[in-house]
């Protein structure tokens, strides 16, 4: 049984002066593999406190300086793809195939900030101004535990490039993956104090890095009801905010789409990461004419979403992370009955054959409208509704009707058409004929999907402020 027992502050693995240890399980089977030691207030404080000192020097330095520690980066985390791919299946259940398809894109986006940097211009002429985009100062990274390595290297690849010094909170579910960023980071030679990794609880930890004098900046991704405490915590200091938080997106399949291949790439949009993703388009909206058609397909398409050992390449849907959350998705089964709809594929308990282990059935309701919960709340599970509409008007007024805004997804065999509905849906990313967005181009939610972009400009520009200084 494995014990992570330290932490990374200033440049060193340092035991926490925190005590509290807290448990790893492996979700396939439901035994403890490890367990964590948590840090504190104390830890909290002194790793904001390292942080503060180093962004004196690294504030200032060059261009050249920050793109060699990018590319440090990206080096050291591409070194250790295998040990990232092995701590997601055991932690968290990730199946193979994502964990191999997704975790790329860590060291990608320390490539990409690298690329920008190279590029960018911290000072721009306007008039008789000069507008001077310079650091903001410490930052606060907050990620959860599903792809906890590509969240952290999103934000960290930013905030390196814009001169600022981090502290990143990773969730206590995600210990095994965040003792490989911390020794990646270390073996990429960066300098003390710059970058400071501590797992904690959020109520601990969490309050001390979103409440502190000192840290100027959070970059949080996460459920809505946190970045609302989030929001509540850094109002007194006045503090930057980039949220990206909960979805419930839709998958429109207008009536003109080739449903071979739309149905099965809605399904995998759907039962991403086995459900557990903030862009997951867990509401199909299909054309009412055609609606028999697509729940034929959706039938035909399952057997490559079949619950699994996550370490079988054949497994399209491995467990959710805990007990409590599968608890949570067993619930919401339970609330669609309740509300009228009807199962079309899974259902209640584990999938046949499993015994032990938080699977959940992967589970398509029909017979759903827009007003029930299971269409209007984040699930977090393998769990999908189909929603009939009768025409383009309606797909986008059903579209529209939630409090989320972060990704969707449109399906058409005609581009114009899918483009004008496009951009009539109220979401930060709209995908045409596609379920993965462009990691170069700006990322993040509207309405209570979040604020703030990520990537490309946009996150990196989130991590500066621009002062005027007119002669």
């Amino acid at each position: 049984m494995r014990s992570i027992d330290k932490i990374y502050i200033d440049g060193k693995f340092v035991t926490p002066h925190g005590t509290e240890r807290s448990p790893v399980f492996n979700p396939a089977t439901e035994e403890m593999i490890g367990e964590v030691r948590l840090a504190d207030e104390t830890d909290a404080i002194a790793a904001v406190a390292a942080a503060k000192r180093a962004f004196a020097g690294f504030s200032k330095t060059s261009k050249t300086e920050r793109i060699a520690i990018l590319n440090r980066l990206s080096a050291s985390f591409s070194e250790r793809m295998g040990d990232f791919q092995a701590a997601m299946t055991e932690e968290y259940g990730a199946v193979r195939g994502i964990a191999q398809g997704l975790l790329p894109y860590a060291p990608k986006m320390f490539d990409e900030a690298a690329t920008l940097l190279a590029s960018y211009e911290f000072n721009k002429t306007h008039g008789p101004s000069t507008i001077v985009m310079q650091p903001l100062g410490v930052a606060a990274v907050i990620t959860p535990w599903n792809l906890s390595v590509v969240f952290i290297a999103q934000k960290v690849a930013s905030a390196i490039a814009a001169g600022v010094t981090i502290v990143v909170k990773p969730s206590e579910l995600s210990a095994l993956q965040t003792q490989i960023v911390a020794e990646a980071v270390d073996a990429a030679k960066v300098p003390h104090g710059v970058i400071n990794i501590l797992t904690g609880r959020g109520s601990v930890v969490g309050d001390i890095l979103t409440t502190h004098p000192d840290v100027a900046k959070v970059g949080f991704t996460g459920s809505t009801a946190v970045g609302q405490q989030i929001m509540r915590n850094a109002a007194d200091t006045f503090k930057r905010l980039t949220l990206e938080l909960g979805g419930k997106g839709p998958t429109i399949l207008l009536d003109d789409a080739d449903l071979a291949t739309a149905v099965p790439a809605a399904l995998t949009s759907g039962f991403l990461n086995n459900g557990q993703t903030c862009f997951a388009g867990t509401r199909i909206l299909a054309p009412r004419r055609k609606l028999d058609e697509v729940l034929a397909a959706i039938e035909t398409a399952m057997p490559a979403f079949q619950a699994g050992d996550p370490q079988d390449p054949a497994t399209g849907v491995g467990p959710v992370v805990s007990q409590k959350q599968f608890d949570r998705v067993q619930s919401y089964i339970r609330l669609g009955l309740e509300e009228g709809a009807q199962i079309l594929t899974g259902g209640e308990g584990r999938p046949e054959g499993i015994e032990k282990g938080w699977f959940v059935k992967p589970t398509v309701f029909t017979g759903v409208t827009n007003e029930m919960r299971i269409a209007r709340e984040e699930i977090f599970g393998p769990v999908l509704v189909v929603i009939p509409f009768d025409d383009d008007d309606e797909a986008v007024r059903i579209a529209n009707d939630t409090e989320y805004g972060l990704q969707a997804q449109v399906f058409s065999s005609d581009l114009e058409r899918a483009q004008s509905v496009a951009r009539r849906v109220e979401a930060g990313t709209v995908l045409i004929n596609r379920i993965f967005a462009d990691h170069e181009a700006p990322f993040g939610g509207i309405k209570q999907s979040g604020i703030g972009r990520e990537h490309y400009t946009y996150g990196l520009e989130a991590y500066l402020e621009p002062r005027t200084i007119t002669a």
